[in-house]
């Protein structure tokens, strides 16, 4: 689809299919990485300064008839204009409530006079509920329609015969999606058994601020593929995040699709994705006051506040789980056709030709 644009107006720094193949990545880059590469569309980053391919540096191209502005508002109304028969798209990945930056953005371009009704597309159903809440309480309810479509795994993620090691827990998404609480937590599986390991990788963008404890290893920024080999012969992945709700939760469906559970929280669209109540624990107030009191604390600060939850049974509940896997009771885990690629792409083809 060479008359479809994907305009990135926010990335730290350019990337394209080399950048998902090579080195650590976003979940969202990686995501709008393989839809435009499977749509064959133009992409352009507002910081590229090389043509690669169908990524290009910021210029005006012909025969666009779709534009994709990937979460910042802001930029609409100069492609609007600089693409006057073009459909305007905003693929929101974040979180989305009429205080936040992103509606304000959006607020501020929906009142000028583009003449033409912005689709948001968003990544799950539970950040829909959200978006169109925000867009009634802000009154855009008329220029701004909503559809969801999820963000793809790729066909080719699928469980193999990798032995699965019933000590090793991992954890691979930015530190600022509750890698402490993360860590506060294995700190009291660890105690009650020892053999247990925390393999931690993340995708580049947010460097850790966590000294390594016991039985916890730190892998920095890796490429997905590194990450998904340490995937696969996990007992789960440990990512009882609650700080930043998921809007999707790439993490979640490349686990399962590497035919890894996970173990998180009822948190955002994390049960909508996951889809099994046994890998989805409640999110409950102690948690929320816990992480309240003492996230702001420096990691190693923290070790203190953490025992005492630890004994006051706060982190029980996956202590208990995490037993019970061990014991037999893992869960299966399967890829799940609604993610997959051929199907995520479908679908925006079918929006983008409509």
């Amino acid at each position: 689809m060479s008359s479809v644009l994907f305009y990135d107006p926010v990335c730290g720094e350019p990337y394209d299919t080399r950048t998902l193949r090579e080195r650590a990545m976003g979940g969202s880059e990686a995501t709008l990485t393989r839809i435009a590469d499977a749509l064959g569309a133009w992409v352009i980053q507002h910081n590229r300064t090389e043509d690669w391919e169908r990524y290009r540096r910021p210029q005006r191209l012909a025969g666009i008839t779709s534009i994709v502005v990937h979460r910042d508002a802001r930029v609409l109304a100069l492609l609007c204009e600089q693409y006057p028969a073009a459909r305007p798209y905003l693929w929101l990945h974040d979180r989305f409530h009429p205080h936040s930056k992103r509606a304000r953005w959006l607020a501020a371009v929906a009142v000028t006079p583009l003449q033409r009704v912005v689709t948001a597309v968003c990544v799950s159903d539970s950040q829909r509920a959200g978006v169109e809440a925000t867009l009634h309480s802000l009154g855009l309810a008329s220029r701004v329609r909503t559809l969801t479509i999820y963000n793809p795994v790729d066909d080719a993620l699928a469980p193999d015969a990798t032995p699965v090691d019933e000590t090793k827990l991992v954890f691979f998404s930015s530190p600022n999606k509750g890698l402490d609480f993360t860590l506060d937590a294995f700190g009291a599986l660890r105690r009650q058994m020892p053999d247990l390991r925390l393999i931690v990788g993340n995708p580049g963008y947010k460097a850790d601020r966590t000294a390594a404890g016991a039985g916890v290893q730190f892998l920095g920024a890796q490429p997905q593929a590194r990450m998904h080999a340490e995937v696969r012969s996990a007992l789960c992945t440990f990512f009882p995040n609650f700080v930043i709700p998921e809007t999707f939760g790439l993490v979640f469906a490349e686990s399962h699709a590497l035919g890894t559970p996970v173990l998180t929280h009822d948190c955002g669209a994390a049960l909508e994705v996951v889809g099994d109540p046994q890998q989805v624990l409640p999110l409950t107030r102690a948690c929320r006051l816990y992480e309240g009191t003492f996230g702001h604390l420096p990691p190693a600060w923290r070790r203190a506040p953490a025992r005492l939850a630890a004994a006051a049974g706060l982190f029980d509940a996956y202590v208990e789980r995490i037993h019970a896997w061990r014991a037999g009771s893992r869960p299966q885990a399967a890829p799940d056709p609604r993610f997959r690629l051929s199907t995520v792409t479908a679908q925006w083809r079918s929006l983008l030709s409509a």
